[in-house]
């Protein structure tokens, strides 16, 4: 079957067309089709810190050229590569956004830099809600990521019901925000689905994940090691549980905290506007964090993943106007390497240690 940009799903139709994302790092875009509608699940980027182009999106022209016959985009999660593109592609698609809570404060932050961003229609459903958009019952199940509230979401249709996964794993102690509602999953299976849309990174390797708790437990034995030492912990902003176990740590160390990087200054405050990290000291300025005994600070920077504007790039470049580091200083990275990232975080690196 061809697909034509003039193609709209009958009654008798149960389709799905993945625009972006599927066998791919990033730029996710899910489209399921029902009797004359459209329903868009996650619209990703990526980054691609090549030939100047720092961000790439998905091609939306043929939902685009349909934009009438979407009923709605259903956010899984805030990591960019499924919330990113919105403040891109909105004006195209003109459809309402539907979200938890967290991912609906994520993107309301990113569509304020944008001058239409007030135009864009955001509906939070509540963690375990329900809603029905168009001729698509959808249901938010509860998972466990490396950000706070991710979501499976159980598409109902008189043809059959699609469970789509979003990002996931299965994390017994998350340590921040619910545990995966595993009943819910098995009922699923209990009652029949059509099928399981499943695209995660890591999804095909064998194994189970470890759990946030054992590493927080190893993360706060390694920090301890370096009592004399100016720390810099390098996370990923959106992996909020990390962020206090890190905070917890270096409070109980006698440190104070100084957050460093644009985007972890923004994911904190999400945080904290939807309930979490309540119960976290105020932070210290970059300023007071090069001023103050080296035994005493902690930072905590975006920028692990070697992104040429990142915090902690900057630092290694010698072009941070408030950072600087030297050998009394101890760099640790909190955080997996994401595909295709291995040489700009080995040149980070390599600055690092030529500094000593």
């Amino acid at each position: 079957m061809t697909i034509t940009n003039s193609l709209v799903p009958s009654k008798n139709d149960l389709w799905f067309l993945p625009l972006g994302g599927s066998g791919e790092i990033g730029m996710n875009l899910n489209l399921y089709g029902h009797d004359g509608a459209w329903l868009m699940v996650d619209l990703g980027i990526t980054f691609h810190d090549r030939l100047g182009v720092e961000i790439l999106t998905p091609n939306p022209e043929f939902i685009a050229e349909n934009y009438k016959h979407l009923a709605g985009l259903v956010l899984t999660h805030a990591h960019e590569d499924h919330v990113g593109a919105v403040p891109y592609l909105w004006q195209a698609l003109r459809c309402p956004v539907y979200a938890t809570g967290f991912t609906a404060t994520i993107l309301r932050q990113k569509l304020k830099e944008v001058p239409w961003g007030s135009q864009v229609p955001i509906i939070e459903i509540p963690l375990s809600g329900q809603v029905t958009i168009g001729p698509f019952h959808v249901e938010f199940i509860t998972l466990t990521h490396s950000i706070p509230e991710p979501n499976a979401l159980a598409i109902t249709t008189p043809l059959g019901r699609i469970v789509h996964t979003g990002d996931w794993k299965l994390d017994e102690v998350p340590l921040l925000g619910a545990s995966f509602d595993s009943k819910r999953l098995q009922s699923l299976g209990d009652e029949g689905v059509l099928a399981l849309v499943c695209d995660s990174t890591n999804v095909f390797t064998p194994g189970s994940s470890g759990s946030e708790d054992e590493v927080r437990r190893n993360l706060v034995e390694l920090m301890a090691s370096y009592p004399n030492k100016r720390l810099v912990l390098a996370c990923f902003s959106s992996n909020v549980a990390r962020v206090q176990t890190i905070i917890q740590a270096g409070v109980a160390q006698g440190r104070q905290i100084a957050l460093l990087g644009r985007s972890l200054q923004k994911m904190v405050e999400a945080a904290k506007t939807n309930g979490y990290l309540q119960d976290i000291p105020p932070f210290i300025t970059e300023e007071a964090a090069m001023k103050m005994p080296r035994e005493k600070v902690l930072i905590l920077s975006t920028g692990s993943q070697g992104e040429s504007r990142s915090a902690l790039a900057r630092v290694s470049a010698l072009t941070h106007p408030r950072i600087s580091l030297g050998s009394d200083d101890v760099v640790i990275f909190s955080s997996r390497i994401i595909p295709g990232n291995e040489k700009v975080i080995g040149i980070m690196q390599n600055r690092l240690v030529a500094r000593g």
